[in-house]
């Protein structure tokens, strides 16, 4: 599903007495957040004026958030990006971006059902794909996953024995 803002992380909590936020993202590397000029805040655009990773989080200072408390106000507040701000390489999406594709076995051309959830794993990300049946599919290109087509809405992957829930 293609959207326009995606959510890159969360507030969770203030950072000393100048007002800076502690941002965890959401998903990978801190430093993805770092790339950013801009982000979106409670549907409105906000441009930090210092932004750096700190452990594995990033640390933000936001105009007109210039003490603990105003920081401290913003605590469990969502942060998003534009889609289009993001500039990531051919044929890699976000997360929320794969959620309700529809997912066929390339072998037969079989509907398998939709992709409900994306889960991180050590390896790689874990897809879950429900129809008549439940299938966990590695998130591995070319291995498992064939391709992906978000203008049809469409996932095309190799399934072998053993993936469906129910096939233990």
């Amino acid at each position: 599903m293609k959207l326009e803002t995606i959510q890159v992380g969360r507030i969770v909590n203030a950072h000393g007495i100048r007002g800076e936020v502690r941002v965890l993202p959401r998903d990978g590397d801190p430093a993805f957040l770092t790339q950013f000029k801009t982000f979106l805040l409670d549907g409105r655009t906000v441009t930090p004026t210092a932004c750096h990773v700190h452990k594995s989080v990033v640390l933000m200072k936001l105009p007109g958030v210039d003490d603990m408390n105003a920081a401290l106000a913003l605590k469990d507040r969502p942060l998003f990006i534009r889609r289009a701000d993001a500039h990531l390489p051919e044929g890699t999406y976000f997360d929320d971006e794969l959620l309700g594709l529809e997912v066929f076995d390339a072998d037969t051309g079989a509907l398998l059902g939709e992709l409900v959830r994306v889960e991180p794993y050590p390896a790689h990300k874990i897809y879950t794909v429900r129809g008549k049946r439940e299938y966990l599919i590695p998130a591995v290109p070319e291995a498992f996953v064939k391709c992906v087509d978000m203008d049809a809405n469409r996932m095309e992957v190799h399934v072998w024995e053993g993936m469906a829930a129910d096939e233990h």
